[in-house]
């Protein structure tokens, strides 16, 4: 569709996270650059690395020596190897421990809840028996105690809870272990730089629109708040959707069933929007939003029943842009950075499995797949290290679409001060 720009007119050769200028100009002698952007002078190569040997907290973000004309991260400079291997090992097993800790706590809590439950059911049982004078087998007893359970609300959430915030934390931290492991043992430790590379040029880009849509929803949620409004004034109340009232489909995604849904999706769109807008130009990153959630929007109203809110199609559509987008233009992302984006699908899908009483999975999968859908007409195969450039058109109707998005949270905030 569009021709690409030549992005400070050298080096084409590679993409831009991977260029030497991709990072600020060194300082004199040695130093290192910490995640505000402070500069930081260490008097020789030795104090620098004894700085990243004992960088627990993961401060320093890049470094600079006198060879280089550019600032690296530390992980490119073969005299902090050592120093990097150390600290690595450091961080890992500390996650590690830490995700245990929770996957311990959690599952206690929830083995409790099972067993409370479990109780409870079983007494509500004996006395449903003795009130109708039945006499059920231990395998129905068993059977309707189970029924119980999965059909337990708070089992439900705590389950979701477990899974979020106990077993994908620990999960991930098992998998880094192995590859740090792995790495260590082929002698390549090396290979993964490209990927830190990308990821802390990634940290260091500028983002405005990605920001600006949060603020527009975040806007809605206070207005949730304090006007004590129910999701149901301008949520996508299915049976009220059929029957005509269409804007439902623009207002729902503004608004969000709690806390905990707001700041999950919150997060998942600072960094899949953030990556949106840097590959893909911003214009499209309000347009792939919108028009994922209204078909996410449609997909609900159709398989669901219920009413529906919460901003998460548009991100399954920003998910789905991306994984097709980087499949398509393999030369702007590392290899490895693509695989994120396919554990978050695997990872969401899991998660609608086990909250599949709580989390539409119609919204989701439809967000997704129109997404991807945008992506492959949108964006055709290329083998170029450039990003996409914008033309007037991409700008018109991105434009239009942030609007859209700001009149759906205006409209949804009417709607609960009603």
């Amino acid at each position: 569709m569009k021709g690409s720009e030549r992005e400070n007119g050298a080096g084409v050769d590679q993409p831009v996270w991977a260029r030497e200028e991709a990072f600020p100009p060194a300082g004199e002698g040695f130093g290192w650059i910490d995640r505000k952007g402070g500069r930081h002078v260490s008097a020789s190569v030795d104090e620098l690395s004894q700085t990243i040997r004992g960088d627990r907290d993961s401060v320093v973000n890049l470094v600079w020596s006198p060879e280089s004309a550019y600032c690296k991260i530390p992980e490119e400079v073969e005299a902090f190897e050592e120093s990097i291997s150390e600290i690595r090992k450091r961080w890992v097993n500390d996650d590690l421990l830490d995700a245990r800790h929770r996957l311990k706590w959690f599952g206690f809590g929830l083995g409790a809840l099972v067993a409370y439950m479990v109780f409870q059911s079983w007494k509500q049982l004996g006395l449903l028996q003795q009130a109708n004078g039945l006499d059920l087998g231990v395998v129905q007893e068993l059977k309707w105690i189970l029924k119980a359970l999965i059909g337990s609300t708070s089992v439900g959430i705590s389950l979701l809870g477990f899974l979020i915030f106990a077993f994908i934390p620990w999960y991930q931290a098992e998998k880094r272990l192995r590859e740090l492991k792995q790495s260590q043992d082929s002698g390549n430790s090396r290979r993964i730089i490209p990927l830190i590379r990308f990821e802390t040029w990634l940290q260091g880009q500028k983002a405005p629109v990605t920001k600006l849509i949060l603020v527009m929803i975040a806007i809605v949620a206070l207005a949730q708040v304090f006007f004590k409004g129910s999701v149901a004034d301008a949520g996508l109340v299915k049976a009220a959707y059929l029957n005509g009232e269409r804007w439902r489909l623009f207002t729902a995604p503004m608004l969000h069933g709690g806390i905990l849904h707001f700041v999950m999706n919150a997060l998942g769109l600072l960094y899949l929007g953030k990556r949106l807008e840097v590959f893909a130009r911003w214009p499209h990153l309000p347009m792939v939003f919108l028009f994922s959630a209204l078909v996410g929007g449609e997909a609900s109203a159709r398989f669901t029943q219920g009413t529906s809110v919460g901003a998460s199609g548009g991100l399954m559509g920003w998910l789905g842009f991306l994984l097709v987008f980087e499949t398509l233009h393999s030369k702007l992302i590392p290899q490895s950075a693509k695989r994120r984006l396919i554990g978050g699908v695997v990872m969401t899908g899991l998660i609608g499995l086990v909250g599949y009483r709580f989390i539409d999975n119609a919204a989701h999968f439809g967000g997704l797949f129109a997404g991807m859908a945008y992506a492959a007409i949108v964006f055709p195969k290329s083998s170029s290290v450039l990003r996409p450039k914008m033309n007037i058109t991409d700008r018109l109707l991105g434009g239009a679409s942030l609007g859209v998005i700001a009149l759906s949270g205006g409209f949804a905030i009417m709607k609960m001060m009603e």
